[in-house]
């Protein structure tokens, strides 16, 4: 039974799992949007939520954090978080990223865009 477990697996292992959300966390920091389907969209949201809420303190440990939790980006990818998205939202408390539905596809999967808030 799965009780308390509210993550989705995704159809992966949690190694799997781990990598993909990394992945795509980099790919939403890097490009501001990215189209994936809606159950990876909804399980990254949180993830990058926190990313960007440890940002906006920019001291020494929240960028060890950021990386740590990107899973080694290049520099670019966490100067960016830090110098241009992170202060975009100084005055916001939450909620800096949409999920934006499409429907579905023809193999059956929901797809969204994810990107973030102006």
């Amino acid at each position: 039974m799965r009780h308390a477990n509210k993550n989705r697996t995704l159809s992966r292992t949690r190694r799997g799992r781990t990598a993909l959300l990394r992945g795509l966390a980099v790919s939403l920091i890097r490009d501001g949007q990215i189209k994936t389907t809606a159950a990876k969209a909804k399980e990254l949201q949180p993830r990058i939520e926190r990313l960007v809420t440890l940002a906006k303190k920019d001291t020494v440990a929240a960028r060890r954090l950021v990386t740590s939790r990107l899973g080694e980006p290049t520099e670019a990818t966490t100067k960016k978080l830090f110098s241009e998205i992170a202060p975009r939202y100084a005055e916001r408390n939450g909620g800096y990223t949409r999920i934006v539905k499409l429907g579905a596809t023809s193999p059956g999967r929901q797809e969204a865009i994810i990107s973030f808030v102006e």
